[in-house]
């Protein structure tokens, strides 16, 4: 039986903002907003967490940051140094291991069941880490360390700035049963309140729903929230791995018609799948792609391509929506519907360009 993997989630604390306090001892204890003028068009790269108490946070136009914190400190974004940086950590996670996988400048997973180190235990291998990226760059990170994906990700952000939770198996289920049901991968706003109208609040709630019934709801969505509630997640940790779309298509149950309000529901879940796997990788896109195939299996695509990439539910939906309703009706019932965002760029890349844009009142060509 193959052992169980060891699994780091390493979290960058407010990363931009925290080098701006490390560079500018006076920032330091200070709301501070990396991003564009409150006077202009630009949005909230990130912020320190003295700002994040008034619910600021990243994409948050600036001038809605300003008006929650008006004496809060507006830094520009200076991100060749953020790069810099990014990469004297990366090389201290290739210290203990080459199965790195970075999700972003400040986030990475790191599989370190077998490491060049031979340390016993992940734990020990988190704690080497956090204190390695504090020595190299004053700056500090958040850990979490299971034996999964999934929860190795949950652990990073349960006790920040500056934490280390580990979930081990035999306390897990425990976690997830008091976890809010908006925490869990792949549910965002409109699944949430779709679950919370059946009245599920937290894990335990839906791990009470057989997965029967959590598929006839959610369609293949269901089987992964059946899995996530019991803690199940056998995604590897895959290094150098260039992601060119992420989407989400169905099979439905029964052939359905262009107009069904049936269908419009499952469009728009889809819409949310995608948004909320794009967030969580750290993507954005630039091309949307709408496909149907009909009873008859014949299939189309319809596509659009953007000015700015996009990754938020709202964007996702406006698009496909736009695509959807261009549909000619055919008469010809449907059988499967799916939603692809294309021609993606790292978080990192759009905060270095659409978001530049919008802090210098550049318009977009």
């Amino acid at each position: 039986m193959r052992n169980k993997r060891k699994i780091i989630h390493i979290d960058m604390d407010a990363f931009y903002a925290s080098i701006e306090q490390r560079d500018n001892p006076t920032l330091r204890g200070k709301p501070v907003i990396v991003g564009g003028s409150p006077q202009g068009r630009g949005v909230v790269a990130t912020c320190s967490y003295e700002a994040r108490k008034y619910g600021i946070h990243s994409a948050m136009p600036c001038k809605t940051a300003y008006k929650r914190c008006p004496y809060a400190i507006f830094v520009r974004p200076r991100f060749e140094v953020y790069k810099k940086v990014s990469y004297e950590i990366r090389e201290i996670f290739y210290k203990y291991t080459d199965l790195v996988e970075p999700l972003s400048f400040d986030e990475a997973f790191l599989d370190v069941t077998e490491n060049k180190k031979n340390i016993k235990y992940a734990t020990d291998v988190a704690k080497m880490i956090k204190k390695e990226i504090y020595e190299k760059t004053g700056l500090t990170a958040s850990a979490g360390v299971s034996y999964n994906k999934f929860l190795a990700k949950l652990a990073s952000d349960y006790n920040k700035p500056n934490g280390l939770t580990v979930i081990r198996e035999d306390n897990a289920q425990k976690f997830l049963d008091s976890l809010p049901i908006g925490k869990f991968f792949g549910i965002g706003k409109v699944t949430q309140k779709t679950l919370k109208s059946l009245g599920i609040e937290n894990g335990y709630d839906l791990r009470q729903m057989g997965i029967n019934e959590l598929e006839s709801i959610f369609k293949n969505r269901g089987y992964l929230f059946y899995n996530l509630a019991r803690g199940i997640d056998n995604r590897e940790v895959q290094p150098h791995r260039e992601r060119k779309s992420i989407g989400s298509e169905t099979t439905l149950t029964e052939n359905l018609d262009l107009e069904d309000e049936k269908l419009i529901n499952i469009l728009d879940e889809l819409c949310e799948e995608v948004a909320n796997r794009a967030q969580h990788l750290k993507k954005m896109g630039r091309t949307v792609t709408l496909k149907i195939k009909y009873g008859d299996f014949r299939q189309i695509t319809r596509s659009a391509s953007l000015t700015n990439a996009i990754y938020t539910y709202e964007d996702i939906r406006t698009n496909i929506f736009n695509l959807f309703k261009n549909i000619e009706h055919n008469h010809k019932e449907i059988r499967l519907i799916g939603v692809t965002l294309l021609n993606l760029i790292n978080n990192d890349e759009v905060t270095n360009i659409t978001l530049f844009e919008y802090i210098n009142n550049i318009k977009t060509k």
